[in-house]
């Protein structure tokens, strides 16, 4: 692993995992700021003012102000009152669980259902369409029925309470019992 310089008011174990998720970030197509900005505030145990977290990471106050549109957008921070201080203090999603929701579902509506949509209308189309031969408009139909069972998928697990999903996730492969598949046997 590559050694990350740090140089920071902030303890370094804090300084890394902020750099390291502006890096992870940027791997999910999130800004390296955004992403920096909400480590920052998932680890600080008070809520922060966008001075106080241009200051600490060392970004320009308005890098910071975008940022925390965007954070706000996807519901991973939100604006904290503070008595006797009319400046807007900033918190993020505390539990990690509400926080991948968030995330999931922010990523599913800017991500999965458009494509959704989109594949209905190409399938929709196709099917009028005597130039799309009888094998693309297959693939077309495989296509659709896999990305609406995902999504359909996607949404009945964001029913199933924390607990019995943190077991369900726990299993891993052993879930396959539950569906009595074994390797070979084939899928249903």
């Amino acid at each position: 692993m590559t050694e990350i310089k740090v140089e920071s008011e902030l303890p370094p174990s804090v300084a890394r995992f902020v750099l390291h998720w502006g890096d992870l970030g940027g791997q999910w197509g999130v800004n390296r700021s955004v992403a920096q900005i909400h480590a920052l505030l998932f680890i600080s145990d008070t809520p922060l003012t966008a001075e106080e977290i241009a200051e600490k990471l060392g970004m320009a106050r308005s890098n910071v102000s975008n940022s925390i549109k965007e954070l706000l957008g996807w519901r991973l921070i939100h604006r904290v009152p503070v008595f006797g201080d009319r400046r807007d203090h900033f918190s993020a999603e505390a539990d990690i669980w509400e926080m991948a929701i968030k995330i999931a579902q922010g990523r599913k509506a800017r991500e999965i259902d458009p494509a959704e949509e989109a594949l209905r209308l190409c399938n929709e189309e196709a099917a009028h369409d005597t130039e799309v031969s009888p094998q693309a408009r297959e693939k077309l139909a495989a296509m659709l029925d896999f990305v609406t069972t995902m999504s359909g998928w996607h949404d009945e697990m964001l029913k199933v309470p924390k607990p019995a999903l943190t077991r369900l996730i726990k299993m891993g492969a052993g879930v396959t019992k539950l569906i009595n598949w074994r390797p070979g046997k084939g899928a249903d």
